[in-house]
C-alpha cells in the first residue's frame, strides 16, 4: 500500500535528520549548515507525514467528497 511506502520512507528521513545532527556535533566547522539542513529535512518528514494523514488515510465515517 502505498501510504506504508510513504511512512517507511518518512522514517529513513527522520533517521537522516538524525545522523546530520551527530555529524554537526563532530564537525564544528559546518555545525551551522548541517543542523539547517537537518532541520529541513525533518520538515519535509512531517509533511510527508501530514500528507500520508490527509490524503491516503480517510476518517472513517466521513464522506471523501465533503471532506
Amino acid at each position: 500500500m502505498y501510504k506504508n511506502s510513504i511512512l517507511a520512507e518518512v522514517e529513513k528521513l527522520y533517521s537522516v535528520s538524525d545522523r546530520l545532527d551527530v555529524l554537526a556535533e563532530e564537525h564544528p566547522l559546518v555545525s551551522e549548515a548541517l543542523v539547517s539542513i537537518s532541520g529541513n529535512v525533518r520538515n519535509t518528514a512531517a509533511l510527508l507525514e501530514v500528507l500520508v494523514a490527509m490524503k491516503l488515510a480517510p476518517l472513517s465515517g466521513v464522506d471523501p467528497a465533503s471532506a
